[in-house]
């Protein structure tokens, strides 16, 4: 209602002194708002550039993998988490790298890779999977109370049944058939579990155990 009681030339004063007086706030907006963008775009494209990089190493990791090479694969990983220690690629490295080295007899080498993914994956899932195959290579080597302790929060989630597995592998190698039979009954209580059910089955029965009739059902399906 005010701005229509002004004559034109009021009008213009009034908006020239408001720009006189808000013109830095508005300059600086732009400049911000050009400078965030930029920023933005160009950190965009290190972080592609970082990705691409880190795949290029991983994959000299995985060609010493096919070959076998224990040692030549110890060497490209060392050169992937040199550079991108904490991608999901120096993760995913030092999997499979353990799996090559535990094959190799190289248990301590193995231990301290998956410990590393068990302990610092951004990866929840690489993590869990880091755990299972720790808890393994403990079995492995007589370290049956640390695989099971180390197992323990994993039994109630997705891994539950793979986790009870080992468990379960633990417990007989100490001589607690009762309770191995406990976990293995417990594995393969999850019908939609990813474990190999028949190998779990034998187990079972070594172990004095009875196969779950659904298990049986399922298995004869």
């Amino acid at each position: 209602m005010v701005d229509e009681l002004l004559s034109d030339n009021e009008r213009e004063e009034a908006l020239r002194e408001w720009w006189r007086d808000n013109w830095a706030w508005i300059l600086g907006g732009i400049v911000l708002g050009v400078a965030l963008l930029f920023g933005w775009n160009h950190w965009g494209k290190h972080r592609q550039g970082q990705a691409e990089s880190a795949a290029l190493l991983y994959r000299d990791v995985e060609t010493a993998l096919m070959s076998r090479d224990v040692a030549r694969a110890e060497e490209a990983l060392a050169a992937l988490t040199g550079k991108f220690d904490s991608s999901s690629y120096a993760a995913q490295g030092r999997l499979a790298v353990a799996k090559l080295q535990f094959e190799a007899g190289k248990y301590a080498e193995a231990e301290a890779l998956l410990r590393k993914v068990a302990d610092g994956a951004k990866d929840d899932e690489l993590a869990d999977v880091a755990q299972l195959r720790l808890a393994r290579l403990l079995v492995q080597q007589g370290k049956n109370d640390d695989a099971i302790k180390l197992l323990e929060p994993l039994t109630a989630g997705g891994f539950g049944a793979l986790a009870r597995e080992i468990r379960g592998d633990a417990l007989f190698a100490k001589g607690d058939k009762e309770g191995a039979r406990a976990e293995y009954a417990a594995a393969l209580a999850n019908a939609d579990a990813p474990i190999d059910r028949q190998l779990v089955e034998l187990k079972l029965q070594d172990v004095g155990g009875v196969v779950p009739a659904a298990s049986a059902v399922q298995r004869s399906l």
